[in-house]
């Protein structure tokens, strides 16, 4: 049998494993995880959307945690910063291709479906942020905290922990990070013909100069970069919704019909379209997932609820903004029947939104995409650093995955990916099954300080937290004393 034969027949088994994992045990865990956190928070997500506002604003200012703080070691990262740095991850591909190909293999109801995920998901962001900060420890210049950290000092396995902590690492720090580059060198050569070996060298290049820097370089790097390409890309997408008004009521009941209707559900897509719509919602907002708890461990605020609900807040601008203007974009161009695909297609679509006969949307995705998907390498390296550094604390192994994250950057950019997207479905779908067995286990101490926060804030106090408030964990949250 020669390699090709062999690398059809274990990218079909992957492919069969992947589909398996990601398409019924994780959508079908993810959900029943999503509406308990719901209702044991009594909608979190929704009833304290003002205060997520409230603490972002002050929170973009620096605000006055990291001053005021009773912590006994101050964090350089504010509220913000690690904000940025979630958001940094989770727009990236997932909104601009990602949303593309759910649209065209799921249908326009793949929409509706990413919404959804997207609202009740919000409760299970808040419950693994929120631990994410009670359980974090201190680290060199800030904090570190995520998944490996409470599943150790909350539930006491190691083992389980460093399994969380491996594939990781894994998904973020390697399989994701060449599908961002990737996408990169894609976009750049259909646009401007840029050589891939070109985009790869450069991208290799910057990575390691920002990786270098540390959780600091990276979470100033996000802040800035970040929102200038959100904003952007959203007026965008108000631009070609206002151009193409009369359309939009059509594509709203569009949307709607397909996630529901009859027709949908005699032919197999209604399936489909919940399928896509959870699964890339899930890719792109990573809501349960386990990856934006390493950042939100990071701040320094005077409450873990305070991060929780930021966090949550990020699930809403990356889904109901981001992707929300994507989808738009695609339905409202009406290009999406045409069996064009991915980057390709969103290209297309605002090419045709805009009016047709030039190139300026292949123009603005490819500098939109490098943008989008160059901060999200930079946010998964640091996703994959606080997981090393969990394994082992050893300055040369974190300098060994900067080199190997920098090579395999450029490996992405100018290589197929099709099996390495198999092995990342894999990793990724395990990830988030450790994390929800864990949260689901250790949520009761997330209600615990929900309940802590409301009172504080009822009594007209800005909320801090004592490792004193949960006696029986006052160990494990040292950098609450």
């Amino acid at each position: 049998m020669d390699t090709t034969a062999i690398s059809l027949k274990l990218q079909s088994i992957v492919s069969s494993v992947s589909g398996v994992l990601t398409d019924y045990v994780m959508v079908s865990v993810l959900l029943i995880a999503a509406i308990y956190f719901t209702i044991a928070t009594r909608g979190v997500q929704f009833r304290m959307i003002g205060e997520m506002c409230r603490l972002l604003a002050r929170s973009g200012k620096r605000d006055n945690d990291t001053r005021k703080a009773d912590q006994p070691h101050h964090g350089t990262v504010s509220s913000f910063q690690a904000f940025a740095i979630s958001i940094a991850s989770r727009v990236g591909t997932g909104n601009l291709a990602g949303v593309a190909t759910a649209i065209t293999l799921g249908g326009p109801g793949a929409v509706f479906w990413m919404w959804v995920i997207a609202f009740l998901g919000g409760a299970s962001a808040f419950v693994e942020s929120t631990l994410a900060q009670l359980f974090k420890v201190k680290g060199e210049g800030s904090f570190m905290g995520g998944p490996a950290y409470y599943i150790m000092k909350g539930l006491g396995h190691r083992w389980w922990a460093v399994t969380f902590a491996i594939l990781i690492t894994l998904t973020f720090g390697f399989a994701f990070n060449t599908v961002q580059s990737n996408t990169i060198s894609d976009a750049l050569l259909s646009s401007f013909n840029i050589p891939r070996q070109a985009t790869a060298c450069a991208l290799a290049i910057l990575t390691f100069v920002i990786i270098l820097g540390g959780v600091r370089r990276v979470s100033r790097f996000s802040q800035v970069v970040v929102p200038v390409m959100a904003v952007a890309y959203i007026l965008l997408a108000i631009v070609i919704i206002v151009l193409n008004i009369n359309r939009f009521p059509e594509i709203i009941s569009l949307i709607v019909s397909n996630a529901f209707g009859l027709r949908e559900a005699a032919s197999g897509t209604l399936g489909a379209a919940m399928i896509m719509g959870i699964k890339r919602g899930l890719f792109s907002n990573e809501a349960g997932e386990g990856s934006t708890p390493n950042a939100a461990a990071t701040a320094s605020v005077t409450h873990p609820v305070k991060q929780g609900l930021i966090q949550t807040l990020g699930v809403y601008t990356d889904t109901m903004l981001v992707c929300t203007a994507t989808a738009f974009i695609i339905l409202c161009s009406g290009v999406f029947t045409t069996g064009a695909d991915g980057i390709v297609l969103t290209q297309a679509a605002i090419d045709a939104g805009l009016g047709g006969g030039h190139r300026i949307g292949s123009t603005f995705i490819s500098i939109a995409i490098f943008f989008f998907a160059f901060t999200s390498i930079i946010a998964n390296y640091y996703y994959g650093e606080t997981n090393i550094r969990f394994i082992r604390n050893s300055r040369l192994a974190v300098n060994i995955y900067r080199l190997a994250v920098t090579v395999t950057v450029y490996l992405g950019a100018i290589m197929s990916l099709d099996l390495v997207w198999g092995f990342a479905d894999i990793t990724m779908a395990l990830m988030t099954l450790c994390n929800l067995a864990a949260i689901l286990l250790l949520g009761k101490y997330a209600f615990r300080l929900l309940a802590d926060y409301t009172d504080q804030r009822r009594r007209g106090l800005d909320p801090v937290y004592r490792s004193g408030t949960i006696p029986e964990i006052a160990d494990k949250t040292e950098c609450w004393k």
